[in-house]
């Protein structure tokens, strides 16, 4: 039955050799890699304008200005990027950027902040995307972490069944997004140049006595949320089909152009219409009302809407399970992320970042303004990291023109460790919680590579001197009684060796006598070794007669303790039944240096 679901769901397993058809055209690339950064256009104006709206409503012409500082930044990052792609065409983004340069440690704090940032990616897409569906349709307020949590489970679904299956599905509604938000751009400015929007709106320039630099500063690091997934490319250049690395950076390109056009119209669009930020409206709802109406194309553009917000958890699909991996080949991550699934995703990547982003929405309650600024810090910290580890292989490669790409990833550097430490100053009692959980994080991934390391010391062998040792065996058989599933243990252990005893703990003389009467009468040609249990304990007198055993026999036998269990039919029978077979053998595998194994007699009815 779970076979059958599973097939469903993800569909027909894919054969290894199939992987080359699994990599993404620009065109896909540009809706699965994009979606994250494309989607911000619905969230980044609105976030410069909901500090601005502090200092009143005069104040919303600052957004103007700010909006051209955070295209100066975009553009910085796409150029930056784009060199990075070309330096690094095997991926891993900053994480690889800043290990082979700055050492592991920074490595692994840009990479852990990446990892980080894509789930917080998934989380704030969900709650950005059910904000526009309660735009729409306000009796839904009640019920938005129901509606996130739906969308992570979907979208989990949706990327074990392969990358290129998931690109197919989201192409179609990311370019219908770019479309209609184009379509909203050029109806809104035709509207306001025709005198169509009649908003009292203030002039730039106009005089804000409670304006202050610190306002402003911390405005313009709400509009770089915007700028969040603009990394992605380079991580997941792998992704793409031959010749990845062109392919990336035109898809790269490509992507800047489209957001810093869509960025700059909906930011015109909002001071001209005088837009200011509502709980239960979001800034492209009331531009859209504002152009169009409450009619049918202003529920399409939110229906479409909603949908690229819910779908801008992709990139983090995409990019998180590839950059896991590379954690994990690296051992500072679990071995289970470098493998992969019947459809040849990194599976276990997948439903770990959406179980952990779906736990996220739910703690937030699905209130995406309490999860973006801790969701930009977390991106920053790689942005500045790769733009410093960039500088360090620029000026140790020097390759023919490498002052010009020195010098475009130093002015990258510069501006994105301002904006970090922006932030963290005009926004430290949101990110706080960054400076405790990064560390964390790193520590994991430490004791990981400790654990991996350790054991692997302890299990290389000397080929010249470790030899097998040629010993005897014995074989112990705990049993409860004289049944079918006993018969076959004792039957497989006498194939192995002569050298069997059969084990009885027994609770009171009289089921001690029957044990002892009905082993005799049977006779299977093995000594019975019953132990008296004054405290109703199996697993105590077991283990002593085990050390007993160990100190007579270990330094001339191999010792191995084979235990009798029966397997029923049906899963729910198995609760019907004590397991104190499974008990035995956890106890023993945990403790024991000994052999311990399970023969299983299955029952038929």
């Amino acid at each position: 039955m779970v076979s059958k679901v599973k097939r469903l769901l993800i569909g027909r397993p894919m054969k290894s050799n199939e992987l080359d058809h699994e990599k993404l055209s620009k065109v896909k690339a540009l809706a699965v890699l994009s979606s994250d950064a494309l989607s911000s256009v619905a969230y980044g104006t609105e976030q410069i304008l909901i500090v601005l709206v502090a200092a009143g409503f005069t104040a919303i012409w600052y957004s103007l200005p700010i909006a051209i500082a955070v295209l100066g930044l975009l553009a910085i990052l796409i150029f930056s990027y784009r060199q990075t792609i070309f330096a690094y065409p095997q991926g891993g983004g900053a994480y690889i950027v800043a290990k082979n340069n700055l050492g592991i440690p920074t490595g692994l704090l840009a990479g852990g902040s990446l990892l980080v940032d894509y789930i917080l990616t998934v989380a704030v897409s969900a709650s950005a995307g059910t904000d526009a569906i309660t735009s729409a349709f306000p009796s839904l307020h009640n019920h938005t972490v129901l509606i996130a949590v739906t969308v992570i489970l979907l979208l989990t679904i949706m990327n074990l069944r392969g990358v290129t299956e998931s690109a197919s599905f989201i192409a179609i509604p990311v370019y219908l997004f770019v479309v209609s938000i184009f379509v909203l751009i050029i109806s809104g400015v035709f509207k306001y140049l025709t005198g169509g929007a009649h908003a009292d709106v203030p002039e730039i320039g106009a005089a804000v006595s409670n304006v202050s630099l610190f306002l402003l500063l911390k405005a313009f690091s709400s509009g770089c949320s915007a700028l969040t997934g603009v990394e992605a490319m380079s991580n997941a250049i792998p992704n793409f089909k031959a010749p990845a690395e062109k392919n990336a950076a035109k898809t790269l390109m490509i992507m800047g152009a489209i957001l810093g056009l869509m960025f700059t119209g909906i930011t015109l669009l909002a001071y001209w219409y005088g837009i200011m930020p509502n709980e239960k409206s979001t800034v492209i709802s009331q531009i859209t009302e504002s152009t169009f109406g409450r009619g049918a194309l202003y529920f399409f553009i939110q229906a479409i809407t909603a949908v690229i917000l819910f779908l801008a958890a992709n990139t983090a699909y995409s990019a998180f399970p590839l950059l896991a991996f590379m954690f994990a080949k690296d051992k500072y991550m679990p071995h289970a992320f470098m493998v992969r699934g019947d459809r040849l995703g990194f599976s276990n990547g997948i439903i770990f970042l959406g179980v952990l982003s779906a736990l996220l929405v739910a703690a937030f309650h699905g209130n995406t303004e309490g999860l973006i600024p801790l969701y930009a810090v977390g991106v920053f910290i790689p942005f500045t990291l790769s733009q410093l580890g960039m500088m360090v292989h620029w000026y140790k490669k020097k390759p023919k023109g490498w002052q010009q790409k020195f010098v475009v990833n130093t002015i990258g550097m510069l501006t994105t460790l301002t904006i970090t430490l922006i932030f963290i100053i005009t926004k430290f009692s949101s990110v706080w919680v960054a400076f405790i959980f990064l560390p964390a994080v790193m520590f994991v991934f430490y004791r990981i590579h400790s654990h991996y390391m350790n054991t692997a010391d302890e299990l290389r062998i000397c080929p010249a001197t470790d030899k097998p040792m040629i010993k005897g065996s014995t074989v112990v058989v705990p049993v409860a009684g004289v049944t079918r599933a006993v018969l076959h243990s004792i039957s497989y252990a006498k194939s192995l060796t002569e050298n069997v005893v059969a084990v009885y703990v027994g609770f009171d003389e009289e089921e001690i006598c029957k044990m002892e009467q009905k082993w005799e009468e049977w006779n299977p040609g093995v000594r019975l070794i019953v132990l008296r249990s004054r405290y109703r304990s199996i697993l105590r007198p077991l283990v002593k007669f085990i050390d007993t055993v160990e100190w007579k026999t270990a330094t001339t036998d191999h010792i191995t303790i084979l235990i009798p269990q029966f397997i029923t039919k049906h899963w729910w029978q198995a609760v019907l039944h004590n397991q104190t077979s499974l008990f035995i053998r956890s106890y023993l595998m945990n403790q024991k240096d000994i052999v311990v194994a399970t023969v299983p007699y299955h029952l038929h009815k």
